[in-house]
């Protein structure tokens, strides 16, 4: 039987489908990647055309099965888009006189977080951020004694109708979802380092139309934005000069620089649009810059200030934006600080002979940050029909492992409807209950409308058969 792990990303500008198998040495070696034009069916990264979303679904899950020679069970999924945001919640549990902290108690004060309503919204994850014991912060509070126990907790958010589409087209796909997990955290787990987040960092996504930050100080995350400016804005803005799109986006590839230096630019120097026309390198280094100062400014301006001087890991870069030349010299003098990386690859060790892959250019990291999360095997070859029509057993999520990350809190995994309605302890707890029958009773095979199988009244039949062939000639 072979195994494989399948990770769906949705972006603005490619749908990408992955595959990869997790080996004995930690390692990843990636069997197939499929990638689908998302332009017309994704926007901002959520999806708003139905129809198309599935069609681009259906047609990478074909890729992926032609190449792997085998059939996809399920998927992960990674979810993003400018309808993201962080909120913070604050819940305060009062005590008698010499309590002593408990873990109900911090269960208690979880459990009315995730509780908590917001309008139109719904609460993908839940990360508690410390507890207040009194007066003094912990990050464990359990065994402490105290009168006032106060937790402090950034729920992260997503418009219920944006999760409503994501769901409908995988549902009409017919594609089978094990678990959907934050992009955005999803990437920092393979991108970042365990000392960058513990140091204090602002990783930034620069996406094709969002561009996603998220925000780390002592190993947690602090918060997460999503602003809707992306690299499709510059070509927009270098298409304004009368030109189409395609012709842009090549001269933002070629020519383009997120900071110039005014001393060593060539103001006699031209760039071709076409035969006829060229655009001045100043004008077309202006147009690009604007943009990019706009978009420096607006990740700035994210990052709260309680945490705008602890940041000594510095920002790190990453997605398909942050290959434009001189990207860090640019964040560099719009922020001020001076400790800037890329991060091209993910850091867990990647095998791959697929080109795409070994481009280490971004693109890819947020695709497999989410395939580096899978845990289940998601090979559906082994799915048969045998002589009755009856089909081997699927691989379910409902495993011990999975179990315990549905339970568990800040781990970029997204709760679905029914997990936010359970208390913690109650998802802890439950477990697959079996259909206990009395054992004097056959087993039946139910069919939902009540009636026996073509089995069941064959088997039947010719019991009943038997019996009249040994009875005495009396009864018969």
């Amino acid at each position: 039987m072979a195994e494989f792990i399948v990770a769906i990303e949705l972006g603005s500008s490619k749908i990408t489908g992955i595959a990869g198998h997790k080996n004995l040495d930690g390692s990843i070696t990636v069997q197939a990647v499929a990638q689908e034009n998302s332009a017309e069916c994704i926007r901002k990264g959520v999806v708003y055309n139905i129809d198309k979303t599935v069609q681009a679904l259906t047609s990478i899950m074909k890729k992926l099965e032609a190449s792997l020679k085998r059939k996809v069970a399920h998927v992960y999924v990674g979810v993003g888009g400018q309808s993201i945001q962080s909120v913070r919640n604050t819940n305060v549990r009062e005590l008698s006189a010499d309590s002593v902290v408990t873990q109900d108690m911090i269960n208690s004060l979880m459990d009315a977080n995730r509780s908590m309503q917001y309008p139109d919204k719904l609460i993908l994850d839940a990360i508690t951020q410390e507890y207040k014991v009194d007066n003094q912060f912990q990050l464990d509070p359990v065994g402490i004694q105290c009168s006032r126990l106060e937790g402090n907790f950034l729920n992260i958010l997503w418009r219920k109708v944006f999760y409503r589409a994501l769901k409908k087209s995988f549902d009409q796909a017919n594609i089978s979802v094990l678990d959907m997990y934050l992009s955005p955290l999803a990437l920092a787990d393979s991108v970042l380092s365990d000392s960058e987040r513990r140091s204090g960092c602002v990783l930034v996504d620069l996406g094709a139309e969002t561009t996603t930050v998220c925000i780390y100080y002592r190993g947690i995350v602090r918060h997460l934005a999503v602003i809707p400016l992306g690299r499709n804005n510059i070509t927009k803005d270098i298409a304004s000069l009368q030109m189409e799109e395609s012709t842009a986006e090549a001269m933002k590839i070629k020519y383009a620089s997120a900071y110039t230096d005014d001393n060593a630019l060539d103001r006699t120097l031209n760039y071709p649009i076409d035969n006829d026309r060229s655009v001045p390198a100043t004008k077309f280094a202006e147009i690009v810059e604007a943009r990019m100062q706009e978009i420096i400014e607006n990740v700035w301006c994210q990052v709260p200030s309680e945490f705008a001087d602890k940041l000594l890991a510095g920002i790190i870069l990453t997605g398909g934006g942050s290959n434009m030349a001189n990207i860090e010299t640019a964040f560099r003098n719009y922020t001020h600080v001076d400790k800037i990386r890329i991060a091209k690859f993910v850091n867990e060790t990647i095998k791959s002979g697929n080109a795409i892959v070994n481009a280490k250019d971004g693109r890819l990291c947020t695709a497999l940050g989410i395939l580096c999360k899978g845990n289940q095997n998601c090979d559906g070859g082994e799915l048969s029909n045998d002589l009755f029509g009856r089909m081997t057993e699927k691989p379910t999520a409902a495993t011990e492992e999975t179990g315990k990350s549905a339970a568990s809190e800040g781990v970029g995994r997204v709760l679905d409807q029914q997990e936010q309605l359970k208390p913690k302890e109650e998802v802890k707890k439950e477990q697959p209950k079996e259909d206990n029958k009395p054992h004097e009773e056959e087993p039946k095979e139910d069919h939902g409308d009540g009636k026996p199988t073509w089995l069941q009244r064959t088997l039947t039949g010719l019991k009943n058969f038997g019996k009249k062939m040994v009875a005495p000639d009396d009864e018969r």
